[in-house]
């Protein structure tokens, strides 16, 4: 059963979280808690398979970045992303007064089409900022210093997926909300479709990092899964340099970035920071690894 479970939990949570969002939009409950409720389902699972089943059990040995991870996910959830949904609204607000988006927006209003093509186009154009940001903070070495942090975990596990320095984190939510959130607001999509992105997207996030023998077959030449998300963590560039989607893969595929060895054993051979970014305290804690992002010789080759 156990087995069974680790190999398809993607499939079997895409399932559970549309069906979730599926009845509480039809019975009009709240969305959000619908969304979180399957995302931490999917995150206790993955949790819990990791110990029973891992991919690696190497993996689920500490190397002394637990508390690293810990503080981490203490410090995102409990400040650094309130903080951020704090302002949100008011940023909101700002763009609907100054661009005017309660008038009539034109020939083309999405909010005429179904919801299910609501959701699918508003997650294509969501991904596609997602997809550039990422890919920016890769290249453009003031962000890369920043983003070093979230790839110097010499392992993957499902907790480390909130290893971010926080400046990276609140960048990387403006970036995406000016580059995949801002268009589908000024294209005019309903709240419900940006509510059933996430809840596509959600689960796939919560497994992107998590030690699990997935086998997600033709699924991963749709979704952004751990099998092809270890790659983009490889220390070698040429396997490092694939795989920027945050929840899809379709644009990975279309801009020449998409790494899936089908016929191989599809893992690279050591993940982590590049051996050109020796200088950055991988295995200090996060306090140690936060000063060193400030550093003008942190990570002084970039992640390409």
């Amino acid at each position: 059963m156990f087995n069974f479970l680790s190999k398809h939990l993607l499939l079997l949570s895409l399932m559970l979280s549309v069906s979730i969002f599926s009845i509480a939009y039809s019975l009009a409950w709240d969305l959000e808690f619908a969304v979180l409720g399957s995302t931490s389902l999917t995150l206790i699972f993955a949790i819990i398979l990791e110990r029973v089943t891992p991919f690696y059990s190497e993996w689920n040995k500490s190397q002394g970045d637990i508390q690293t991870d810990l503080t981490s996910a203490l410090v995102l959830i409990a400040l650094v992303d309130p903080l951020l949904k704090f302002l949100a609204p008011f940023i909101v607000i700002v763009f609907y007064s100054t661009l005017n988006l309660s008038e009539d927006m034109g020939q083309f209003n999405p909010q005429q089409l179904p919801l299910v093509v609501q959701i699918i186009l508003a997650t294509l154009l969501i991904e596609l900022g997602r997809y550039w940001s990422h890919r920016l903070h890769h290249t453009v070495m003031p962000l890369w210093r920043l983003h070093a942090m979230h790839h110097s975990s010499q392992r993957l596990y499902a907790i480390n997926n909130l290893r971010f320095n926080p400046l990276n984190y609140g960048l990387n939510y403006g970036l995406n909300f000016f580059m995949g959130i801002l268009p589908v607001m000024l294209f005019g999509f309903s709240a419900e479709a940006l509510f059933g992105y996430l809840a596509i997207s959600q689960p796939v996030l919560m497994l992107q990092h998590a030690n699990i023998n997935l086998r997600s077959g033709w699924l991963n030449y749709i979704f952004s899964t751990n099998e092809l998300h270890r790659w983009h963590h490889s220390t070698l560039a040429h396997e490092a340099n694939s795989n920027y989607g945050n929840a899809i893969v379709l644009w990975d595929q279309i801009f020449g970035t998409f790494r899936f060895e089908r016929d191989s054993k599809n893992e690279p051979k050591r993940v982590g920071l590049f051996l050109s970014n020796s200088n950055y305290p991988t295995r200090d804690g996060y306090f140690k690894q936060l000063g060193s992002s400030l550093k003008f010789n942190c990570c002084a080759t970039k992640h390409i």
